[in-house]
């Protein structure tokens, strides 16, 4: 029984399969855990079905795309470019009297 590991809303974890998954909801009083998967898949659990797998603490991932299926194009943003750069001052330009 791995009493080490207790689910906290927000953290990410990895199965024994490798599988990552980040809690999004526990109920103590009900003793369920809604977890959900990296790939956005949700799974509910009991508390016991929990403390019975074998889970690892990680970090979350990087690439947070992966449970909002999207693609990197599809962001919005170009994270690679330097927008900083390209933005115009007010003030290059003001002309003073």
């Amino acid at each position: 029984m791995n009493l080490e590991i207790t689910p906290n809303v927000g953290d990410w974890y990895q199965n024994t399969s490798g599988e990552s998954f980040e809690i999004v909801a526990y109920d103590s009083s009900q003793g369920l855990i809604e977890i959900q998967y990296f790939d956005g898949t949700v799974e509910e659990l009991d508390t016991d079905t929990w403390y019975e797998q074998m889970m690892v603490a990680i970090e979350p991932p990087e690439d947070w795309s992966g449970s909002l299926d999207i693609e990197k194009q599809d962001y919005g943003v170009d994270l690679e470019e330097n927008y900083h750069l390209s933005i115009e001052n007010p003030l290059d330009t003001f002309d003073e009297q």
